[in-house]
């Protein structure tokens, strides 16, 4: 290799590394404070022990080049990273490409924020799968009641999540869990039988999420209670029946309380309704005796100066008046206390004004025959009775 022209293996092929690593060990002797070599042509070889250190040099800085490279990382948009600086919290990094001192200095963490974790409570995978030592718990009227539920929580500040959690496991699933039975059991505690079962399920829900939030923030773990879930809530298997048996009766006393109060609406309208058609009609007819009672004072005041002036004349026309008006309804019966024969002759009026309508015939008559057309004992018995209305009315008016 050494007789060849250096010159012409860089013109026509690639370089000689023979060329390459002499010139290399000639710029670390230089740097190493050794002397260039003196006279002309090629440059002699390097000593070993100069060859190794420049080596060993080498191999440092690419080493150290290595380690400072080693301190860059990444944090994601839904992440955080926490620096520890010899075991001990320094600082937070935001989402980005981040560099801390490498090992042993410094060292960094990284806690997911976004991820949603859960936690059931009173049962493991499906309601089936219950957890009685969890699920039971006493209300405030000394019932045993079964509650199953979840609770959805998150990382809200990777400090504390990272330095205060004490859990088995990184994600402080059996402090949420602990935390969750504690609240449960305070709210349930705190209500009837009735209203967990039925519609208190909402409120406590959200009395309980409520709970577990103020317990973690006491223990200062960081998490945050997104949602709480009351999955099932029913009480024990060996009183079911006699559960449900109440819960069909609370149910008809409702039916039978909507029924009452449907007819309560229905007849309570109607008979305001005719009260007050009642009322109206009493009020106008006291409106109207009045009107007519003070029509006949103002009339009769009217007709006391006529009565002044001719009393006979205006008593007998009143009279007739009034008698017109209370006979004109009823039937009337006609003596001739003339005769000494004593016969009565009555007159059933009513039937005859009846039959005197159009069409009309009396009781067990044939058709009803014009008067024109009457002959024989009919027109006497007819003309009879016209001539003893006539003395009748006659001798009413002589008496007058």
């Amino acid at each position: 290799m050494s007789q060849h022209d250096p010159n012409r293996g860089r013109r026509d092929g690639p370089p000689d590394l023979d060329e390459l690593f002499r010139q290399l060990n000639q710029k670390l002797a230089r740097l190493l404070g050794a002397k260039p070599p003196q006279g002309g042509g090629n440059s002699p070889e390097p000593a070993p022990g100069i060859a190794l250190k420049g080596s060993l040099l080498a191999a440092g800085g690419v080493a150290l080049a290595l380690w400072l490279v080693s301190g860059f990382y990444v944090v994601d948009a839904r992440e955080q990273g926490v620096v520890l600086r010899l075991g001990s919290f320094d600082r937070l990094t935001d989402s980005g490409l981040q560099w801390h001192f490498p090992y042993p200095f410094e060292g960094v963490e990284i806690v997911t924020l976004t991820e949603v974790r859960s936690v059931e409570i009173g049962y493991r995978g499906s309601a089936q799968n219950r957890v009685p030592e969890e699920s039971l718990m006493l209300t405030e009227d000394q019932n045993i009641i079964d509650v199953q539920l979840s609770a959805q929580y998150d990382v809200k500040d990777a400090r504390a999540f990272l330095f205060n959690n004490l859990a088995a496991d990184s994600d402080a699933k059996d402090i949420v869990k602990q935390a969750g039975e504690t609240a449960i059991r305070e709210v349930v505690g705190k209500n009837n039988v009735d209203f967990v079962l039925n519609e208190g399920r909402g409120q406590i829900a959200v009395d309980t999420q409520r709970a577990m939030q103020l317990i973690l923030d006491r223990y200062g773990l960081g998490v945050r209670i997104a949602k709480v879930n009351i999955n099932d809530v029913q009480p024990p298997a060996p009183v079911q029946a006699a559960f449900d048996d109440a819960i069909k009766a609370g149910q008809d006393k409702d039916k039978l309380r909507n029924e009452g109060l449907a007819y309560a609406n229905d007849v309570i309208p109607r008979a305001k309704g005719l009260a007050a058609r009642l009322t109206a009609e009493a009020d106008g007819y006291r409106q109207r005796v009045v009107a007519t009672a003070e029509g006949d004072a103002a009339r009769f005041r009217q007709v006391l100066p006529e009565y002044n002036k001719a009393p006979v004349v205006t008593r007998n026309r009143l009279y007739f008046e009034m008698m017109q008006q209370v006979l004109s309804n009823t039937s009337k019966i006609v003596v001739d206390q003339k005769k000494g024969s004593g016969n009565i002759l009555y007159l059933p009026l009513n039937q005859l004004l009846d039959a005197s309508k159009p069409g009309a015939t009396l009781p067990g008559a044939g058709p009803a025959v014009p008067p024109a057309e009457k002959t024989g004992p009919e027109a006497a018995n007819a003309g009879e009775a016209r001539s003893g209305r006539e003395v009748t009315r006659g001798r009413e008016l002589g008496g007058r």
